[in-house]
């Protein structure tokens, strides 16, 4: 609705102006009764101010086809606009002539102030241009195609980065690390950030998952939520100056993997990826160290790409794990089958249901298995004694072996398929060119077996999924104002001419991008659909009156300077 307060008054403005200029007319204002100059004004204008808000709110139909996250936040946007619009045209017609013929009292007969000095100022320019029509013409198409050129040196991305205050630092110890360790980590990555950079007024962190499991981390996992001072207290100028202090002082902690975000940012993106990061790569295959290894050489390729931060892939090694092996001929030579030794063990390790105890309504099972020091210990467990057909005992280490191996921390499945993934952080580069590059790269120099794939994942999607809808909807949307347009004026030329002010006026937008060095992001997109709207108003403004002037039998040319001058006051208004 905030966006769309300026396009609310259009219709109002230009009504109440063109009241405004039929009162000051001394001719119609001593010949006419008041209400019956208020009513052919409003009756003059109530055409081209309906159709323009019916194409302004056209404009925004293409919105409602977004899909996903991008659809979510925009579709709410333009149904308020476009319901806001359709009660704004309402009351520009019913309430506004009624408040205009009470408020309207006295007119002045002169132009105000600032309109006057905005006409001494357009009338030269207007004249200079009429008479140097061809040098206008050619400068316009030269200006809209240098515009051309400035739009592919603009980076796209799919949301613009908001500065939310505080950080995050996600942190990625070992994965053998147990909870009393990882404190004492975190403990000490919070005493330096403190102590070295005073611009963080406090640090706490949240290790592993919550009670109620909707933030999944292992124990080797921590966000560290930093509180920062208010920016005047700083002693850097901008955020990124003290997000690079902070990677000096993270660069001292051996064997951490960081990476730095924001509360906000960082939802979105488990919202989108499922991990925390601006780029996730995903690694499929059946095999966890083909996918480990083709994760570290995607990391080496991602550390190489301009624009690439906190790139890392978690660490899914280093745990130690006891695995049985039972010698098949050993256990047959002795009379043992290999599933009753299984399930022997198993019933040590997490036990075996004996029965069931009724107390009243409360049901408790008895499950017997080992002792806590038996599942504790590789030699007891390996001393366990099992009982062969003739009832003599021997223990398990004459049938099996057991032996330490390292293996994975988790595994990870999508659509029932193993998973690798690496996230990267992108700063000082927009998101689609890296990832263009970055998928360049990976399919010139990552070599895949049978059975392993890549997908890559991330806002980008979004943006790219936005785009292809838009380019799509955008063109049909243009070809309804067109009809709206035809069936206004009734001639095709006319409704060439006002749709032939939208690229024109699509100039000062790129160059505001391009000079202020922003992407170009979906809630641009929505910008430059509102000004599509409003250039195409303001064309159906100016037109309008000047068929109006030619029914009167003006010559062209007057009608195009007396029809400019009479129309600045209203366009700078609803363009303002």
């Amino acid at each position: 609705l905030t966006i769309a307060i300026g396009m609310l008054v259009d219709a109002a403005v230009v009504v109440v102006e063109n009241v405004v200029s039929h009162l000051a007319d001394t001719k119609k204002a001593g010949s006419l009764p008041r209400m019956h100059i208020i009513y052919r004004a409003v009756r003059e204008v109530s055409v081209p101010v309906t159709a323009g808000v019916l194409i302004i709110i056209t404009v925004f139909l293409p919105l409602l086809t977004l899909q996903g996250l991008e659809g979510k936040l925009f579709t709410p946007v333009a149904l308020t606009i476009m319901f806001a619009l359709a009660g704004s045209l309402f009351l520009s017609l019913t309430v506004i002539p009624v408040l205009a013929s009470f408020l309207l009292k006295e007119v002045s007969h002169e132009e105000p102030w600032l309109v006057r000095k905005a006409l001494g100022v357009y009338e030269p320019i207007l004249k200079w241009s009429l008479d140097h029509a061809k040098v206008i013409v050619i400068g316009a198409f030269v200006l809209l195609a240098i515009t051309g050129v400035v739009y592919t040196q603009i980076g796209k991305t799919f949301m613009p980065t908001m500065d939310e205050g505080d950080l995050i630092i996600g942190v990625e110890k070992l994965p053998s690390i147990n909870l009393q360790q990882s404190l004492l980590t975190d403990m000490n990555v919070q005493r330096a950030i403190l102590s070295q950079v005073p611009e963080v007024k406090g640090v706490f962190s949240r290790v592993g998952s919550d009670e109620l499991g909707l933030d999944p981390m292992g124990l080797n996992q921590t966000d560290n939520f930093l509180i920062l001072k208010p920016a005047s207290e700083w002693r850097m100028k901008t955020k990124e100056e003290l997000i690079d202090e902070l990677r000096k002082v993270m660069a001292q902690m051996p064997g951490l993997d960081y990476s730095f975000t924001q509360p906000i940012d960082m939802r979105v993106n488990e919202m989108i990826l499922g991990v925390r990061g601006d780029l996730a790569i995903k690694i499929f295959g059946h095999d966890l160290t083909v996918l480990d290894s083709k994760a570290q050489q995607i990391v080496g390729i991602l550390d190489s790409i301009k624009g690439s931060q906190d790139v890392y892939t978690p660490q899914n090694s280093g745990v130690q794990y006891l695995q049985i092996k039972i010698d098949r001929v050993a256990a047959g030579r002795l009379g043992l089958d290999i599933a009753e030794i299984e399930n022997i063990l198993l019933a040590q390790l997490e036990g075996k249901q004996m029965g069931i105890v009724q107390e009243g309504q409360k049901r408790t099972p008895v499950l017997l298995r080992g002792s806590a020091d038996l599942r504790a210990s590789p030699s007891d467990f390996g001393n366990l004694m099992l009982t062969l057909a003739n009832g003599t005992n021997i223990p398990l280490s004459a049938v099996a072996k057991i032996e330490r191996e390292e293996g994975p921390v988790k595994v990870d499945r999508e659509r029932g398929v193993r998973m690798v993934v690496v996230t990267a952080n992108i700063r000082d580069r927009d998101l689609v060119s890296f990832v263009e590059e970055t998928r360049q790269r990976i399919n010139t120099e990552v070599k895949l077996g049978e059975g392993y794939s890549i997908k890559l994942g991330g806002q980008f999607e979004n943006q790219q999924r936005a785009a292809a809808r838009l380019a799509i909807v955008v063109p049909v949307a243009i070809g309804m104002i067109f009809l709206l347009l035809f069936a206004t004026f009734g001639s095709i030329k006319q409704s060439l001419l006002i749709l032939s002010n939208i690229p024109f006026a699509m100039i000062g937008g790129v160059f505001g991008l391009w000079i202020s060095g922003e992407y170009l992001s979906v809630p641009a997109s929505v910008g430059f659909i509102a000004l599509l709207g409003i250039a195409v108003l303001n064309g159906v403004v100016m037109v309008s009156y000047f068929n109006l002037l030619a029914a009167q039998g003006m010559d062209q040319l007057s009608i195009v300077v007396e029809g400019a001058k009479r129309r600045l006051r209203p366009v700078l208004m609803t363009a303002s």
